[in-house]
């Protein structure tokens, strides 16, 4: 999609290494829920403009968008407050897509999924555990990888996968260069990105998988609502 930075981002995009691991490790968990079964409702619970519409579309029945009333592309909408007017047991999977960090309150947002989310249904979330503040329209919460499990099967979801995208040495990098770019001319933070993402890259290397699933700048969890 042209102009689509989440879902294609440039090289000389401040956020390359995290949007474009993020595009694959979420297309890759709807992929596998998805495979056997080309006929399931989707909602992208806090939508925004939906930058991965048009590739996780074609792999399901029907996309629906849910947010705030201020998004007019959303195609349902829903308070601060998290609720929605859907019925009980109403889709197949959820798509949360670096949205928890922004809602109110956490517990209501995955209890109101959990309700509207069919039994052996899945809840693909993203969310951030080192980030800068971004509020749109609101920024809350960073969560450790311990905490976050806990929030999630604390409102009945099982957890069935969890991911972590950049590890510590390039979490920090990605950290330092977000300090050094607010103070730079917009004209120097795309060459200055493009040196940054490629030492991110190089630097998300030193950790293993398992150390980035525990400290990491986001996280990709697959979490069940039990039969």
């Amino acid at each position: 999609m042209k102009g689509n930075t989440r879902l294609n981002p440039s090289i000389f995009h401040t956020r390359y290494i995290s949007l474009t691991q993020l595009r694959d490790a979420t297309v890759k968990e709807i992929n596998k829920l998805t495979d056997q079964k080309k006929d399931q409702l989707l909602v992208d619970f806090g939508c925004g403009d939906m930058p991965y519409r048009s590739i996780i579309e074609p792999l399901t029945g029907k996309y629906l968008g849910v947010d705030l009333e201020m998004n007019s592309k959303a195609d349902h909408h829903i308070g601060f407050d998290s609720k929605t007017t859907l019925p009980d047991n109403y889709c197949d999977i959820i798509l949360s897509n670096q949205v928890l960090e922004h809602v109110d309150t956490p517990p209501g947002y995955l209890q109101e999924a959990l309700r509207i989310l069919k039994p052996g249904g899945s809840m693909i979330i993203s969310t951030h555990g080192y980030w800068f503040y971004h509020p749109t329209p609101n920024d809350y919460w960073r969560w450790t990888s311990a905490g976050l499990r806990k929030i999630i099967e604390a409102e009945g979801f099982k957890i069935n996968s969890f991911f972590g995208i950049m590890g510590l040495a390039a979490s920090g990098l990605q950290l330092f260069q977000d300090g050094i770019c607010v103070k730079l001319p917009k004209f120097l933070i795309p060459p200055f990105a493009l040196v940054m993402q490629g030492l991110i890259g190089l630097f998300n290397k030193i950790n293993s998988q398992e150390q980035r699933n525990r400290d990491g700048a986001i996280y990709v969890i697959v979490a069940q609502k039990p039969l």
